[in-house]
């Protein structure tokens, strides 16, 4: 009778803890699909117009696809990959640099992570950048609306960044990923809130036109010289390469799923439905843009200022833009700090020491000094570089050109290979190869383009003074 005992006891507990001995996980695929909503439907969604009236009607649309198609199919082979072997029993990985170096091993989960938590840090600075000038947007709007439209209003940015950073060093000390679910949720709902609110302003401004602008091939030649239309139409590539990337992020969002069914179907299915719905909302958001204003379309939508009035419509979908990368900011900077904690830590052992605060009326605070104080360098240099290089669509541009093609294509694909045993040149191998080889090509162009717009910029801006 002891067996049969022993299975009951273990059965039950088993309603408590998952197969590696972790807390039952309970992600569903309504919950796994938010998540990667709120990952991917960020502030890249404004630059889309631009990148749209770069490349014309007939190509703007058409990349936006190409991505899509692509962030869905790689992102179905890094799903393959949380368990290493059996898609239901098999060992799971935590993270996407543990499951490349799990499955490839060697040099690649080096490279993996240079690239995957450089990522992460520029995109804390781009978030830094897009938080000021909205803010900024805010301020001018009032200013705009006080005088009639007919001051400049011209402002700097920098006491704006400095702000932010403050902030961002305040919730920086919110221990870890896990109890970060609430800003996450708000960070969620803000990013539907200004995307909507640009998505009704561009509707507006469009039936106020009485006509769709723009052109089959975007911006032309004249209006900007040969060189320009180049470099813009590669950075338009990087750019909406950035608004779909969250592969960086896709195995810890999986690692919240629940089995069964398989993590590897629910996530399937979310991705589907995410990018689907991700997809049409960019469309949507760039097209109706760029219907708005044409060639002239603004590197961000809702602080370019192709619209002034309503201006507390505009006002409110700028302050839900500073709330939201309040919270992005930390989505993407947690994972790094984590990553460098648990060096430093297996290091110095005797870093990890706890201080409890008491706080009259709160929950008493463990204070962790190193924590405090490594943390808040992080955020004051993404802050100092922030002021030296304040230009939003060329950071991000840069950004998702350089992670795009490792990120997204590199190791997925060869994960996915490697885990599901493709032998060498078979038909599905070199289709693979070849995706890979023309993202490949598609991220360089798009990193000479941001690195050449941001060149071009250079060459106008002097550092700490951006007047906007």
């Amino acid at each position: 009778g002891t067996s049969i005992e022993g299975a009951v006891a273990s059965h039950n507990d088993s309603k408590l803890f998952d197969d590696d001995d972790r807390l039952k996980r309970t992600g569903t695929v309504w919950t796994t699909s938010s998540h990667i909503i709120t990952a991917v439907v960020g502030s890249g969604v404004l630059s889309l117009a631009w990148a749209i009236a770069q490349l014309g009607w007939v190509i703007g649309p058409s990349v936006m696809l190409f991505f899509s198609l692509i962030t869905w199919y790689t992102s179905s082979l890094l799903a393959e990959c949380y368990r290493i072997g059996d898609p239901h029993s098999g060992k799971r990985n935590y993270t996407f640099m543990e499951a490349v170096h799990t499955i490839l091993g060697g040099f690649n989960d080096t490279l993996c992570g240079i690239v995957q938590y450089s990522n992460l840090y520029g995109t804390a600075i781009g978030y830094t950048i897009a938080a000021a000038i909205s803010m900024m947007a805010i301020k001018r709007s009032g200013c705009f609306h006080s005088s009639g439209g007919k001051d400049g209003c011209h402002i700097s940015s920098n006491p704006y960044m400095i702000s932010f950073g403050v902030i961002q060093i305040f919730f920086s000390q919110i221990p870890d990923f896990h109890k970060m679910w609430w800003l996450s949720i708000v960070a969620a709902i803000m990013s539907f809130t200004y995307s909507l609110i640009g998505l009704g302003l561009a509707i507006a401004k469009v039936a106020e036109n009485g006509s769709f602008k723009g052109s089959l091939t975007g911006v032309t030649i004249g209006m900007v010289t040969e060189a320009q239309k180049v470099w813009g139409v590669f950075q338009a590539l990087g750019n909406i390469a950035f608004a779909y990337s969250y592969s960086q992020i896709l195995i810890e969002i999986q690692d919240t799923i629940k089995n069964p069914p398989s993590e590897v179907k629910t996530m399937k299915q979310a991705t589907r439905i995410s990018i689907g719905v991700t997809t049409i909302f960019y469309m949507l958001c760039g097209g109706m843009g760029y219907a708005a204003f044409g060639d002239t379309s603004p590197g961000n939508l809702l602080t370019g200022f192709g619209f002034y009035n309503p201006y507390w419509l505009i006002d409110i979908a700028n302050a839900a833009i500073v709330i939201h990368l309040v919270g992005a900011y930390q989505v993407y900077a947690q994972p790094l700090f984590a990553f460098v904690e648990k060096i430093m830590i297996k290091r110095w052992p005797k870093i990890n020491k706890e201080y409890i605060v008491t706080i009259p009326g709160f929950h008493p605070y463990h204070l962790n000094l190193f924590r405090l104080i490594w943390r808040t360098i992080f955020v004051i240099t993404t802050t100092v570089i922030s002021m030296l290089i304040p230009f939003f669509n060329d950071v991000l541009g840069l950004i998702g050109a350089v992670g795009f093609w490792p990120l997204t294509v590199y190791f997925p694909v060869e994960m996915y290979i490697k885990q599901k045993k493709i032998p060498k040149w078979n038909y599905k191998w070199i289709c693979m190869q070849t995706l890979s080889v023309i993202c490949f090509v598609v991220s360089v162009v798009a990193t000479v383009g941001s690195v050449a717009s941001i060149v071009l910029d250079l060459k106008k801006y002097k550092p700490f003074t951006t007047d906007y």
